[in-house]
């Protein structure tokens, strides 16, 4: 398939989903880039400023200063890597100022980034890698090694580049390199497009491999877009980044989107607890963007508020997981800041829809707490949001259903997964896997709801672990006949991860600490199970499959107990 025939097809799908031509007034990220960049109101005018509190590091990048580095960083990837527009750039790296210009780097490039968290197993790194075809892979000093090995059994891969992690103000250090040769490569390459593949996300599925989400960067500037024009974000807002920015929610709302809205980024390496309250204080941040588990911990720790000035702060943008009515009516009682509760996937870039914020503060907590649910709100600008019987067609209010979107924030697929492709977008909309209904307001807008999920991936902590993968880990155990992870609604995670395991014949001396010392080093502690309970029943459908839906219900009292434990990780 040539290039243009690449683009045209992306461009055809991208219109089908949306409905519309694109409302940008560019033609691509690159365009964007620099109105931003070279607005004389903005040069001068601080975009990132980022924490490293184990190295008690702060660094601060006007506008001009961070496009300098990005020039450096862009130079590097196409002069001596050799990257052209189409090209993959996997990233294995963290929470850091010199990731934020890899990413833009690679855009304003026609770059498609493929973040991968560093806490994943080798065997999905592997995978990630290989199935995406990444030309070239950046990450820390710690993970060179590792990923050299594997460049001999990937083809595509070129370079393996090594960053050095401590990098001072103004520099972009390589540490190490395999492959670099420092040659162009002379492609000829079409100009920019805004569908162009910006990010390629790989999200945890409940059958099979992870699933690549390939998102363009009209996904990205039209989600930026509507989250700022629904939150009202300008120059004079400074967003507080305290997620993984491997994942879409801190890409979108807390980097993207203050670029979109010529304001500032704070990024902070880790979320600390101690010093949340503290930095929104000393940054004068206006809003930040979090998962219902970070709002526990706040709660939790109860910090006293009275010496911080946080007049400018508006509130919380919360999504990416179960929100408990109890954690949202628990905590905006407390520190008296509201949620503002929405809902999206990678699928649709990041934010679908949110709670508005022209209710009154008793209209606000009836959404959130007067139904079944908490309301994940109305859906945005560039957005439509239904619900879909298992036939395709429309449901009344109430009636209970799929949850399905279309707009200019719907990616255009999966990557090299047409049988994904054809499932998920059935009948002309993106197919959440979300069981969901909506209510009517007085003035007829929509406000939605979750009321559980059709697919079964287990979301902790605002990330999608797929528990087969839990699965077969804990039947490698020799002891084991049957296991199956099932979540079980939890205070700080929303939820986490039980067990259910059938010992095979001959095994009654099995214990949940010999099983948890099995899957120490094979599974990150996120996604151990903190449960594990026996049974004897296998529980299968007639036709072989397992009923784990089923099962979650069943276990459900019984785990119930565990919902407002800590579980911590005990060597």
């Amino acid at each position: 398939m040539s290039p243009s025939t690449a683009v045209d097809e992306r461009i055809a799908r991208a219109r089908e989903l949306s409905g519309e031509p694109s409302s940008l007034p560019w033609q691509s990220f690159a365009e964007f880039y620099r109105a931003r960049v070279y607005d004389p109101d903005l040069i001068k005018r601080t975009f990132l400023t980022y924490y490293d509190d184990e190295r008690q590091v702060r660094r601060s990048y006007t506008y001009g200063e961070f496009n300098a580095l990005v020039q450096r960083v862009a130079a590097f990837l196409h002069d001596r890597l050799g990257l052209v527009r189409g090209d993959r750039l996997a990233t294995i790296l963290s929470n850091h100022d010199i990731t934020v210009m890899v990413y833009f780097a690679a855009w304003t490039l026609g770059l498609a980034v493929v973040p991968i968290n560093a806490e994943e197993a080798p065997e999905k790194k592997r995978y990630i890698l290989e199935h995406s075809e990444a030309s070239a892979v950046l990450c820390w000093e710690g993970s060179f090694e590792e990923l050299k090995q594997l460049q001999g059994e990937l083809p595509a891969l070129r370079h393996v580049v090594a960053l050095e992690d401590a990098t001072e103000h103004g520099s972009f250090t390589i540490a190490e390199h395999a492959g670099l040769d420092g040659a162009s490569r002379h492609v000829q390459s079409l100009p920019p497009h805004l569908l162009d593949e910006a990010l390629i996300v790989y999200t945890s599925g409940t059958t099979g491999p992870p699933k690549g989400v390939v998102l363009t960067a009209e996904n990205l500037l039209i989600d930026a877009d509507a989250i700022g024009q629904w939150h009202r974000f300008g120059p004079q807002d400074r967003l507080m980044c305290v997620l993984p920015i491997h994942h879409v929610n801190g890409i979108v709302v807390t980097l993207v989107t203050p670029f979109y809205c010529k304001g500032t980024a704070v990024l902070n390496r880790k979320f600390k607890t101690g010093l949340f309250w503290k930095r929104l204080h000393e940054e004068q941040v206006t809003c930040v963007s979090v998962v219902p588990t970070l709002l526990e911990f706040l709660l939790e720790a109860n910090e006293d508020l009275t010496p911080y000035h946080l007049h400018p702060f508006g509130g919380f943008i919360c999504g990416a997981g179960p929100l408990l009515k109890d954690t949202a009516a628990r905590f905006e009682d407390r520190f008296g800041f509201p949620i503002r509760h929405g809902y999206g996937l990678s699928e649709t870039t990041c934010y679908s829809c949110f709670l508005p914020n022209d209710l009154t503060p008793e209209e606000h907590r009836r959404w959130l707490t007067a139904y079944e649910f908490p309301s994940i709100g109305v859906p945005l600008r560039h957005n439509l949001m239904t619900i879909l019987d298992q036939s395709g067609a429309a449901l009344p209010e109430l009636a209970r259903g799929e949850i399905c979107i279309k707009g200019g924030t719907v990616c255009v697929g999966y990557f090299k997964r047409p049988d994904a492709n054809e499932a998920a977008f059935k009948w002309g909309w993106f197919r959440s896997g979300d069981e969901g209904y909506f209510v009517k307001d007085e003035q007829g807008r929509p406000f939605f709801f979750i009321s559980g999920r059709l697919k079964e991936l287990i979301i902790r902590g605002g990330v999608n672990i797929s528990p087969l993968e839990i699965d077969e880990v804990l039947k490698g155990h020799p002891g084991v006949k049957f296991a199956m992870a099932v979540p079980f609604e939890h205070r700080f995670y929303g939820e986490e991860i039980a067990a259910y395991v059938v010992p095979a014949e001959g095994q009654s001396g099995l214990t949940p600490k010999m099983l948890e010392e099995f899957c120490r080093p094979r599974l990150p502690f996120w996604k151990r199970p903190k449960v594990i309970l026996f049974g004897q029943e296998v529980p299968y459908t007639s036709t072989g499959k397992p009923k784990r839906l089923e099962l979650k219900a069943k276990l459900a009292s019984e785990l119930a107990r565990y919902r407002d434990l800590r579980f911590k990780d005990v060597a």
